[in-house]
Formats: C-alpha cells, structure tokens, sequence
C-alpha cells in the first residue's frame, strides 16, 4: 500500500540533528614522540568543515540514508568521507527465488551506486563482514575491537551512527542497537594505548575522535540545510532496490515506477517537516555528542 510505501521511505530517509557546541570542537592527533595529544580546532558547524575526514558507521548497506544529504554536501565542500557496515545484509528479502549469497552482492552493488549518488568512492566503503541480523550474537571483545582498529585506521574528525541515547539507552532493533553501543564503545577505546595493545603492533596509533553525530534519534540537537543535496539523497535512496516498494517480495533490478515517484514525494514531504522549523526548505536531523 501506498501508506507501507510512505513509511518506509520516512524510516530510510530519517531526521538527522547536529548538536552546535558552544565551544569549537578540537582535532586530536597523538604524537607518539611526546607521548601526548596535539589539539587543532575545528570549525564548530560540520557545515563549515573541509578536508577533513568523517566516517559512518551503519549496521547495514543504506543506514547512512539517514545523513545521505550531509554526507553530499560534506563531498562537495572537499572533506573525506567514508562508509562502514557492519553486515553484509543477506537476510532482507522476502522474494523466496533469493539467496542469502545473491543477496549480498546485490547489496553490496547497491551501496556501491548509492555512494556514487553522493560522490563517496568506492574504496571509501567498508564492510566488515557480519551476518545481518546477527551483529548482537557476535563476540563483544572481538567487534569492537575491529571497530576501534577501522576508528584509528581512518583517523575520523567526526563518527556518524545510530544513537545509543544521552542518558537513558534508546531501543532500536538488534543490528541497529548493536552497531549503536559498539560505535560509541570503539569511540571511546580508540585513544587508549592499552586498549587492544595488539593494534598498537599493527601501527594503529591512538585517535580521539572530536565529535559525532548519531542518527534515528529521539533527542535530536542539530540540524543540517540539506536543501542543495536533497536530490542526492533521493537518488541514493533509491539505489536500494533490493530493499523498498514492490522489489522486497519480487525482486526486480529496477524500482517500480509507482514506488520512486511515492519514496520521492515522502522524503521530500519529511525533510521539509524536519527543516521548516528551522529556517531550512530540507534538513537531515542528529544528536551531536562529544567524546565519550
């Protein structure tokens, strides 16, 4: 039904709020001769930024839907962003003609186009190679291990994921939550040598990262004017055949026209409800966090 439709596209499109520090937020760089950390400031609006680096951690292929339009604009101001899933997405599909194989290629091919529709390159995404559906099964240790090793591997200025809540903890469904707590954990392990020494072997050197940014938020603090992106976003969302409209129980490699033209009215209709109160014509929405 179109209402299914319009959902959705609603939950893929997402609010994406950024929190405006009243302080200017620092890069931090350990200097492994001094044995201590350098501080460079940051601009404080992410708007501003450029040439630096930002990283997405999503549980799966077209979770960064949520910042689809920020990571556009963030592109075309000259910063460096890259994409991280944990899963290879291999489960969503109800066609019963699918494999879990065949699956994951298509995804895999999706967020591929999908990151071309925001200018993000091929070799800035990462995947890390987790069964969907079963990231909160995975050893603890071991995950955010690999996290915090990807983390210092990037050197990221600011992190995107999904929120794990200010004070209380939010629900979210399993890959979500799991990719929430162990986002935020690598976050905070990564500028600790005696996290993981392993990595230190490996020449991963510390990393603070400054800030992030958490999607699919219920206490949203900072909104991104995505009004000259938008258009990406659209187009990146709709790379994802595989997973909105008809194509969930009949897969075909192409969106059913009906199903573009609804996700394109929806998202548009969301991300102008998100930015009108702000001045903005569309807006992607985030909690903004420092360091943790």
């Amino acid at each position: 039904s179109m209402q299914r439709v319009t959902h959705l596209a609603l939950m893929a499109a997402g609010a994406c709020v950024i929190l405006g520090s009243a302080t200017p937020s620092m890069e931090s760089r350990y200097n492994a001769d001094r044995g201590k950390y350098t501080l460079l400031e940051l601009p404080e609006r992410i708007e501003e930024w450029t040439g630096r680096t930002i990283a997405c951690f999503g549980a799966h292929p077209d979770d960064d839907l949520h910042a689809a339009g920020t990571f556009s604009r963030l592109r075309r101001a000259g910063n460096d962003v890259h994409l991280v899933m944990y899963t290879n997405d291999d489960k969503g599909s109800r066609d019963r003609s699918m494999t879990g194989k065949r699956l994951a290629r298509i995804r895999r091919a999706e967020q591929e186009a999908a990151a071309a529709c925001m200018d993000i390159p091929k070799g800035n995404l990462h995947w890390l190679g987790h069964r969907d559906g079963e990231l909160e099964y995975v050893d603890k240790r071991q995950l955010v291990e690999q996290v915090t090793a990807m983390i210092r591997r990037l050197s990221p200025h600011a992190i995107f994921s999904f929120d794990p809540g200010a004070r209380f903890e939010q629900f979210h469904k399993s890959d979500h939550r799991a990719a929430a707590f162990v986002t935020v954990d690598a976050v905070r392990a990564a500028p600790w040598h005696l996290y993981f020494p392993e990595l230190l072997d490996a020449g991963l050197e510390p990393w603070r990262v400054p800030t992030c940014f958490f999607f699919d938020s219920h206490e949203p603090n900072y909104w991104v004017d995505i009004s000259t992106t938008i258009d990406a976003k659209i187009e990146a969302f709709c790379a994802h055949v595989s997973q909105f409209g008809r194509r969930v129980d009949a897969y075909e490699p192409t969106l059913h026209p009906d199903d573009r033209a609804g996700f394109e009215r929806a998202i548009r209709a969301y991300t102008a409800s998100v930015g009108q109160p702000h001045g903005f014509a569309h807006a992607e929405a985030f909690r903004r966090a420092g360091d943790h």
